[in-house]
C-alpha cells in the first residue's frame, strides 16, 4: 500500500506526506482487519488516487454496517465489547466515508483521505 501510494502520487506531483501515508495505512489495516474478523471475509479491495486524495474501498461478505461509536460507559468499564475504536478513528481521519449495500450482498466501505 505504501509503495502504491508513493508511486501513484508521484505521477500526480508530490509524494504523500508521512502523516497522510500513516493515516492511509492505518485506515487500510483497520478496514481489511474488520472485513476478515467481522465481515465474513474480504471480497473486494481498491485504491484510487488523485493529486490530493486517496480513496480506499474495502468490500466484505456481511451486510451489517459498522457500529457508530466505540464502547463507552458500562461496556467500556466492563471491557465489553473488545475493541470498537477503529470505526471512530476512521471517521475522524476521513474527509468522507461512504457505505453501500450492493444488490449482490455484502457491503462496501469507501474512505476518502487527504494525501497532504
Amino acid at each position: 500500500m505504501a509503495k502504491a501510494l508513493a508511486v501513484g502520487a508521484s505521477g500526480h506531483g508530490n509524494a504523500p506526506s508521512p502523516v497522510a501515508l500513516g493515516d492511509a495505512l492505518l485506515v487500510t489495516s483497520e478496514l481489511v482487519t474488520n472485513a476478515l474478523r467481522h465481515g465474513g471475509g474480504l471480497t473486494g479491495f481498491d485504491v484510487e488516487l488523485d493529486p490530493t486524495e486517496v480513496t480506499i474501498s474495502v468490500a466484505d461478505a456481511s451486510d451489517e454496517l459498522p457500529h457508530p461509536s466505540g464502547p463507552s460507559g458500562p461496556e467500556r468499564a466492563a471491557g465489553l465489547p473488545e475493541g470498537g475504536f477503529g470505526w471512530p478513528m476512521i471517521r475522524l481521519l476521513a474527509l468522507e466515508v461512504r457505505l453501500s449495500l450492493p444488490s449482490e450482498g455484502g457491503k462496501t466501505i469507501e474512505v476518502r483521505l487527504p494525501l497532504r
